[in-house]
């Protein structure tokens, strides 16, 4: 299976793979914009591993099959455009890497097989309410008690903390002259007394996000990855790949066929939508723009393919694609036009008996409003902006 370094013939095999394999409730949930339950995803999961392929990215040794970024990002477009759902990229494609690169032999024992059977599940803890964008701001504390750590504070804008097993937490242990000096990288599991995870129900009515507090919670001292005081380097390699995964050619795809189905399906005063030139103008437009961010996406491709190492202009590819996101679900919702204004709360939460005539249009209007979080999380675009201004642009 998969056997091709064929791109294209790499691409059919995937194509093929998600086709048979995918359960078709999951197909489904994700087709109508649904949010899919986490039974339904660490089965899938499940799944993957069986096959060999839920961290195929990563080395041999540690469950993978060593796929290059561009099998990576070709596999995940195809997933994408195949119904599947995103898979959980803080697991597998960040808290796995970094253990790889900076843990310990008994960390990477301990942890690594587990996150390859798809059964773990992982959380990030870095941002706090005043300290979003400004990582290096964080005031959650973490005192040495022995061989311990003992944490107090608070995290917020935690994805799917509601479902974890385990959080990678930046923590403050001490005071140094710079802000991004004194932080340390800890690992908690989040049945460990003293944490509580609050989540938050946003407009759309999904409950995404979560809060996380820290009261007196004791860490071992073995689950600090790398060195005390040492933490912001782990922080900043993490953050450029995800930067890199951010710019979600795939999840931008899968909206553009989304909105091509609504358009030619729909007719207003005897004409399809999908004929009218304020659609065509619009649709072009977005089209347009993900073609270049796909070019510009495969020029990073090839440099970390070359050895090169990706720097602070990788921000861009966040802070196109994030926007390009809202862009296609506000142009679903207004060719839908009043079909799209209904909030049914009992179907986004997977009551099929109170499912709206259209599924896709139920949930139009609730996946507009989450969308508005994709120029925040991760970092948001203004932050990006003075990163390029400053890092690349020296201005």
């Amino acid at each position: 299976m998969f056997s091709t370094t064929d791109l294209a013939q790499f691409r059919q095999e995937v194509r093929q793979f998600v086709l048979e394999q995918l359960p078709a409730d999951l197909r489904q949930t994700i087709r109508q914009g649904q949010q899919p339950t986490p039974l339904q995803l660490i089965a899938w999961h499940e799944r993957l591993a069986a096959g060999g392929i839920l961290v195929p990215h990563w080395p041999a040794k540690w469950g993978g099959l060593g796929w290059t970024v561009a099998q990576q990002m070709v596999f995940d477009e195809e997933m994408a455009l195949g119904g599947a759902p995103e898979l959980n990229s803080i697991t597998f494609d960040m808290i796995g890497p970094v253990l790889m690169r900076f843990g310990s032999p008994d960390q990477q024992q301990r942890f690594l097989p587990a996150i390859a059977s798809g059964k773990q599940w992982w959380c990030q803890g870095y941002s706090e309410p005043n300290a979003g964008s400004d990582l290096a701001g964080l005031g959650t504390r973490a005192e040495r008690d022995g061989d311990e750590y003992v944490i107090n504070g608070s995290k917020i804008w935690t994805s799917y903390a509601q479902y974890a097993d385990w959080i990678f937490v930046l923590v403050r242990t001490e005071r140094g002259e710079k802000p991004q000096e004194g932080i340390s990288f800890l690992l908690a599991d989040m049945k460990t007394p003293g944490i509580t995870v609050r989540p938050i129900i946003g407009i759309h009515g999904w409950p995404v996000f979560c809060e996380v507090f820290f009261d007196n919670v004791r860490v071992p001292v073995d689950q600090r990855i790398g060195e005390e005081n040492r933490g912001w380097t782990i922080a900043k390699s993490l953050l450029e790949f995800e930067r890199l995964k951010l710019a979600r050619i795939g999840e931008n795809k899968r909206r553009m066929a989304r909105v091509r189905e609504i358009a030619l399906s729909r007719t207003r005063g005897g004409q399809r939508v999908a004929d009218m030139p304020w659609f065509r103008e619009r649709f072009a437009d977005l089209e347009s723009r993900l073609i270049a961010l796909e070019a510009n996406a495969a020029r990073f491709v090839a440099r970390q393919a070359a050895g090169e190492r990706l720097g602070a202009e990788v921000s861009m590819l966040k802070m196109r694609g994030s926007r390009l996101i809202q862009l296609w679900e506000e142009l679903m919702v207004d060719t839908l036009g009043p079909e799209a204004m209904p909030l049914c709360r009992d179907w986004l939460a997977g009551k099929p008996d109170a499912a709206p005539q259209d599924a896709l249009a139920g949930t139009a209007s609730s996946r507009r409003f989450l969308a508005r979080g994709y120029t925040i999380a991760g970092g948001t675009s203004e932050i990006q902006h003075n990163i390029i201004a400053k890092q690349v642009l020296a201005l």
